[in-house]
């Protein structure tokens, strides 16, 4: 049975279907409205590095295949195939997307969904109606990403720009058409016209080539696991099997996209590569790895690091940190070099090449860290408010109500008996916040219906359906005679805010850790008080100075969080 899910919702693919070779289908239309439905190829900063993985009408498939564009059939407006286990290492998120062509808005459109089908059987379903919506021109469907293994997230966000505004955010650009050219298109180039109707997926079950218009599904047979197939099409066969998918396509009045075109026929000689559309140097290196950066421009980094500084220009240094400034001549050693030319090369120099590290970070998720001590959350995406400690928020955008979030009588006596009491504020709206403390690192923890143990102290912000209650660990030997911990359950994020970079253990019968040092652990873990209050401590060599110890237990799969800091 397909699962529904809302806007927000994720989970793991191999939790939905043990098959890697998938359907996806988009159903999305209104009174007089045209769609482009498109799968964008991101790398891991979210950026369209390499415009053969956008796959739209122009360019059907990606180079080796793992995304395949495979028009209307089965109800669906459009579909694609897409083979999770041959998409290259350096794509981690495909986008599907639908942006208006012409005029309108998706406050107009119908009920409409996504859905992904396995085997012929559909295991999931994303859907939306236009009362979701307001005056957006483009929308992210949902995505599909990798988070040590591939997931799938309903995401429904859109943006009013229409697709200038979508390919923007993904890092590309539009080139504007400079003379309106449909005529001489639908003539003579083949470049620019619909792939030929001769190369639909001949084994993938196209609308028209089930002959047997039985209402009964043919691939209700159990299958072992789920290989691509496509859901069966309606009770109506196509009287017209020449031609499956009609041969004229809309006339796009928006700009022209800058894509790559389609292959020489075979036989005729190739052509040299063509330049680089979106403004960016060539990305078709070897297969996985990146190609060598344009003369003067720095050259991409590794996953995860810092990239180097455009030529002329010092690196820029993580966040948070000075940058290293080069020795230069006539100033001192280490000195900022506050107004001296640099040479800017081409593209690369001036205020925009200077704010470039620091700029907003692309969001496609609820919660998205900007850096490593501010966290930015998008309301209105699945319309839960967040609970967030009072004074956090540093910026917001779009229409947010700030509300205070009293604990209640019997609340506050706990909170104050136990130290697990939170000054907090509730967030509702359509809008961004940016949240942050004092610069402590923050660090959103989502949760899909376990639980965490965190210090009240360590918390700052999470969605309200988590539920959380104050939890009280046994002891002896210390004054009270217990410790006590906010323990958050359920489906939602919380953020943990910690003094430097912590460390994740995992629990053994012989974890111990100092009580003013542990922000977290995993709620399924076993808590032990162990005292070291003893006469004349001092006087055994071996005493680590501390009073109270915190011992863990628990099977495979519990952890602890330790911060290089003690309360």
């Amino acid at each position: 049975m397909a699962r529904e899910f809302q806007r927000g919702h994720k989970a793991k693919v191999s939790d939905l279907t043990a098959g890697t070779d998938l359907y996806v289908g988009v159903q999305i239309s209104g009174p007089g409205l045209t769609f482009d439905i498109s799968c964008f190829g991101l790398d891991a900063d979210e950026r369209l590095s390499d415009d053969r993985y956008f796959v739209f009408f122009n360019q059907p498939k990606s180079p080796e295949e793992s995304i395949q564009l495979l028009g209307a059939q089965a109800g669906d407006t459009e579909s694609f195939r897409v083979t999770l286990d041959r998409v290259p290492a350096a794509v981690h998120k495909l986008s599907f997307t639908a942006a208006l062509d012409g005029a309108g808005q998706m406050s107009q459109i119908g009920p409409g969904y996504i859905r992904i089908v396995a085997g012929g059987e559909e295991v999931v379903r994303y859907s939306f109606t236009g009362s979701e919506f307001s005056t957006e021109r483009a929308v992210m469907l949902g995505d599909f990403y990798r988070k040590d293994v591939w997931r799938f997230a309903a995401v429904g966000q859109g943006f009013d720009g229409g697709l200038e505004a979508l390919l923007k955010n993904f890092g590309g650009e539009v080139a504007e058409e400079e003379q309106p050219a449909p005529q001489q298109a639908g003539a003579q180039p083949p470049a620019f016209a619909p792939p030929a109707q001769s190369t639909p997926p001949p084994a993938f079950g196209v609308p028209a080539a089930p002959q047997e218009p039985q209402p009964s599904q043919p691939p209700q047979a159990p299958q072992r696991a789920p290989s691509f197939g496509a859901p069966p099409a309606p009770a109506a066969p196509g009287p017209a099997p020449a031609s499956p998918v009609p041969p004229a396509q809309p006339v796009h009045a928006a700009p022209t996209l800058a894509a790559p075109v389609a292959p020489a026929p075979s036989g005729g000689t190739v052509p040299p590569p063509a330049p680089s559309p979106y403004g960016q140097p060539p990305q078709h290196g070897a297969y996985g790895q990146p190609a060598p950066a344009a003369y003067g421009q720095p050259a991409p980094s590794p996953y995860g690091q810092q990239p180097p500084g455009a030529y002329g220009q010092p690196v820029p240094a993580p966040y948070g940190r000075q940058p290293a400034v080069p020795p230069h001549q006539g100033a001192p050693t280490g000195a900022p070099m506050m107004g001296v030319p640099q040479g800017a090369p081409p593209g690369g120099g001036g205020l925009q090449a200077a704010l470039q590290p620091y700029k907003e970070l692309p969001t496609g998720q609820r919660w998205t860290a900007q850096n490593g001590q501010l966290v930015r959350v998008d309301l209105g995406t699945d319309g839960t408010p967040v609970l967030a400690r009072q004074g956090s928020m540093v910026m917001y955008q779009g229409k947010v109500d700030f509300g205070y979030k009293g604990a209640g009588f019997t609340g506050r006596i706990v909170g104050n008996a136990t130290g697990q009491e939170m000054q907090l504020m509730r967030c509702t709206g359509r809008g961004q916040v940016f949240l942050a403390e004092e610069g402590a690192h923050l660090h959103p923890v989502e949760l899909q219906g376990d639980g965490i143990c965190v210090s009240a102290e360590n918390v700052l912000a999470f969605d309200e359906s988590l539920t959380y209650e104050v939890r009280r660990i046994e002891g002896h030997g210390i004054p009270g005679g217990a410790l006590f911990t906010m323990l958050f359950q359920g489906t939602g994020t919380v953020v943990v805010k910690t003094h430097g970079t912590p460390v994740v253990l995992p629990v053994t019968p012989t974890t111990f850790a100092d009580s003013n040092a542990v922000v977290a652990w995993s709620a399924a873990a076993q808590v032990i008080i162990s005292s070291q209050v003893r006469l004349r401590r001092n006087a055994y060599p071996g005493h680590s100075g501390e009073t109270v110890n915190l011992q863990f237990r628990g099977a495979p799969g519990n952890f602890i969080v330790v911060q290089p800091y003690e309360v």
